[in-house]
């Protein structure tokens, strides 16, 4: 099975432009290729590991990826399917965001050996040219009406497109055109909703130079109920540790509903098709073990974040599951316990349980906060307290931070000091 065969078999090609000629290039010569990145905030997400992996795909076989950081497109904002306008930002906030993204990208492509991988920045080439260049040079390749035909503006026109916007696919282009003359990049991957942007590179290759060159689109990702996969109720999940850490990146995996599971294996993963065809059928025999899950969650997050962080994830939900508050961190509790309710105790608190449960509203009045004290149903860090005269002191206070309370089995409240 070759590259191109095999990422069709993961569901990963959407479109391309010549099949057969691109075919043939992939399994006969070592292609040089690009994936954009605009800097649109300081972290790549979810929704770009795709790209990302289809980058280290094609690189072990033998491959040479470009990664471009979108450094001055990013300064403009792609329209593709976006319903407003996105805010612009300042130089020097895009070129913050542009270092992290290069960092980011380092950790999945190697840049040594044959086909090692180069990182470039299309503000270092769109910088300098003035706006009588770029009309004069690239502009005239291009016609309104080829322009107006992308669906990507059609979209937009409805609702209003401003110039800066609507130029945005020439800039794309041009980054192709530039790549291919610089460091003979023939072919481009992207997302589906960019192949606009993509073939508006092809065509001014092709009308410049002569040159043929390819493009490959992957499919939007989509969850078994058509939800736009990388969205953790509204918000996006982040490659960088600091946004979304690696344990909450590890329950996002892991509570990947049982449709998705085998599917996400062949997007998101190394392993062999044939591994996960065995995972397939012990998953089906008996999906309650969740096997699955466990795995595509010890993979992307060895992954994206190394094994210390997966250990250090799992051992965390082991010991939040087993209520063994004690065994962890004060930073892994944060981490464990980031959505939970959180209380911040008064200056003058005496360190009376009862009133603490009420205060903090854990128990909705002090007659319950006895009943639940008396009946076993508060623990302290991890331990039941059945004391109703029960006062905290510094014990209580996990490395002199923070206590954590819970009420029966899953309600838990970090008190902070």
């Amino acid at each position: 099975m070759n590259i191109f065969e095999e990422l069709k078999a993961r569901g990963l090609i959407f479109q391309t432009t010549d099949e057969s000629a691109l075919v043939k290039a992939l399994t006969e010569t070592s292609v040089s290729f690009y994936t954009g990145y605009d800097p649109t905030a300081d972290s790549l997400h979810l929704g770009h590991l795709v790209p990302i992996l289809n980058m280290r795909r094609l690189q072990l076989a033998g491959h040479h990826p470009v990664a471009l950081v979108g450094g001055a497109t990013g300064m403009i904002g792609d329209p593709s399917f976006k319903d407003a306008e996105r805010s612009l930002q300042t130089t020097d906030t895009v070129a913050e965001w542009s270092k992290s993204i290069k960092q980011q990208l380092s950790r999945f492509l190697s840049f040594e050996g044959e086909n090692a991988a180069i990182v470039v920045n299309n503000y270092d080439w769109f910088a300098n040219m003035n706006v009588l260049e770029f009309l004069r040079d690239v502009g005239k390749y291009y016609t309104i009406n080829y322009m107006m035909s992308k669906e990507s503006v059609k979209k937009r026109i409805e609702t209003g497109i401003s110039y800066t916007e609507f130029a945005y696919q020439i800039l794309q282009g041009y980054d192709f055109y530039q790549l291919n003359e610089s460091h003979g990049v023939n072919l481009q991957i992207g997302g589906s909703d960019q192949w606009g942007n993509m073939v508006a590179g092809t065509d001014l290759i092709r009308k410049k130079s002569g040159n043929e060159t390819h493009v490959i689109t992957v499919p939007l990702i989509t969850d078994s109920t058509g939800k736009k996969f990388g969205k953790s109720e509204g918000n996006a999940v982040w490659l960088d540790a600091d946004k979304t850490s690696p344990y909450e990146f590890y329950q996002f995996w892991l509570n990947i509903a049982d449709a998705d599971a085998v599917k996400f294996l062949k997007i998101f993963t190394f392993l062999s098709l044939d591994e996960i065809d065995t995972i397939a059928k012990a998953f089906e025999a008996a999906p309650h073990e969740r096997l699955a899950q466990k795995t595509l969650a010890k993979e992307v997050v060895t992954l994206v974040h190394g094994e210390a962080a997966y250990a250090q994830a799992v051992n965390i939900s082991e010991q939040l599951f087993a209520g063994h508050i004690k065994a962890l961190s004060v930073k892994d509790i944060k981490a464990g316990l980031k959505d939970v309710p959180s209380y911040t105790v008064a200056s003058d608190f005496d360190g009376n349980l009862v009133n603490l449960l009420v205060d903090a509203k854990i128990s909705p009045s002090r007659r319950q906060a006895r009943e639940d004290i008396t009946n076993g149903a508060i623990y302290l860090n991890g331990e039941r307290q059945t004391e109703l005269d029960y006062m905290l002191t510094d014990a209580d206070k996990l490395e002199g931070e923070l206590t954590v309370i819970r009420r029966g089995k899953k309600k838990y409240t970090i008190v902070n000091y």
